[in-house]
């Protein structure tokens, strides 16, 4: 599977964005698509994950209630609205895909280059 990840920008804190990622290749063969973020000098971590059939959805602690994951399957797109963002919300923001019922970073691929997200306080 191929991912891109668009909609990054700049916003100030408080504000909105809503990531996209476009899927491509055997789509249908992954249980799992998710969202990870990596700030500077920090590790890669997960965010939100949502499973393509069904839709069940999870979130990390730190984004419960702020931010929403969802998917078009028709598009193969998957989506990050952010809301209420924060100054430590700024990193760059990946998508990528498992087979597993898991959010474990180590079991997803189709790594793409990521979007940037900078939240100015």
């Amino acid at each position: 599977v191929q991912l891109q990840a668009s909609g990054g920008g700049l916003v100030q804190a408080g504000g909105s964005l809503r990531l996209s990622c476009a899927a491509s290749g055997r789509t249908r063969s992954y249980y799992r698509m998710g969202w990870f973020r990596q700030a500077p000098g920090k590790e890669r971590v997960f965010v939100a994950a949502i499973n393509w059939s069904g839709g069940s959805t999870y979130y990390a602690d730190s984004v419960k209630g702020r931010f929403t994951i969802s998917r078009d399957n028709a598009k193969n797109t998957f989506y990050l609205q952010m809301n209420s963002l924060k100054y430590e919300d700024t990193a760059v923001y990946y998508c990528a895909a498992t087979f597993y019922d898991s959010i474990a970073i180590h079991e997803y691929d189709g790594w793409g280059p990521g979007t940037q997200v900078t939240v100015s306080s």
